[in-house]
């Protein structure tokens, strides 16, 4: 099963036996004084100096979230859109919980975006999927519903099972589908990676969509994430998550290292052809 994401000159496959899609998460005011600053004030060059640094750093898809306090995030996410189509041509996840700015988005992208995300809560499947369906977008599954993010495994493939089950039934084609495991903090819960690895396990083996994940989460409020989170984005990646939302800057050595392992790279051309290309 292959899911297609594309800008107006660029197309990416997501797909078991491919190498590992990345997702920059860098356009994010969320912990970025900086960057809050600039968005709320409707300057936007630091959002598209931004995007061009993560296609530089190797990511495949830029996700773009402009969500601040006081931000009217129906008339800046279009406006963030159209400033990154400009400066790249990477295709973009458009990544926010309101379906007026993601309609408003949608209207301006050019090409076959990814919409970051619905849940498995009732608000949002009502009013994601038939933006998904009208725009022919692709959409990552959040495994939450109404009861929260579950501990149990099994509930969330059932949250899982559910977000499709509405999806097709909307008429979105299962690999336009695609489902997050959910990464929590090992520092606040120390089991709670191997729920994620084992809720990978059975929504791969039950439902055989593929899967992205937030990866950074795992090591939040811990020292050395960077540490973590390589190692992390190694392990989801040989258990089956096939695109990670993550600082490609700081992980894509460990993906390129991983894909090789996992015979996702034939002859090992593009952990070369990354060795060639690297700073003296």
């Amino acid at each position: 099963m292959e899911t297609r994401i594309s800008s107006a000159a660029r197309q990416v496959i997501i797909g078991p036996d491919r190498p590992t899609v990345l997702i920059g998460e860098r356009i994010n005011p969320a912990g970025k004084k900086k960057m809050a600053q600039a968005v709320l004030a409707g300057r936007l060059e630091i959002v598209a100096r931004e995007a061009q640094a993560q296609e530089r750093a190797g990511a495949d898809i830029v996700d773009i979230c402009v969500s601040a306090f006081g931000v009217d995030e129906a008339a800046l996410l279009p406006r963030a859109v159209e400033v990154v189509m400009d400066a790249t041509d990477v295709p973009l996840c458009l990544d926010s919980s309101s379906p007026a700015a993601l309609e408003a988005a949608l209207k301006v992208y050019t090409g076959k975006a990814l919409i970051n995300s619905v849940t498995g809560e009732e608000h949002s499947l009502a009013r994601i999927l038939p933006l998904v369906k009208t725009y022919g977008a692709a959409v990552i599954g959040l495994t939450q519903d109404d009861d929260g993010i579950s501990r149990d495994p099994e509930r969330r493939v059932a949250v899982a099972h559910k977000i499709v089950q509405r999806a097709e039934a909307a008429g979105i084609a299962r690999e336009d589908i695609l489902i997050d495991c959910l990464a929590l903090a090992v520092g606040a819960d120390a089991g709670s990676g191997r729920v994620t690895l084992e809720t990978i396990r059975m929504v791969r083996e039950s439902l055989g969509v593929n899967l992205v994940l937030g990866a950074s989460n795992i090591s939040f409020g811990l020292p050395l994430r960077d540490v973590l989170n390589s190692a992390f984005v190694v392990i989801v990646s040989a258990a089956g998550v096939n695109s990670l939302i993550v600082d490609a800057a700081k992980v894509r050595q460990m993906i390129l290292a991983a894909d090789l392992v996992l015979g996702r790279d034939v002859r090992a051309r593009r952990y070369i052809e990354a060795y060639r290309r690297r700073d003296p």
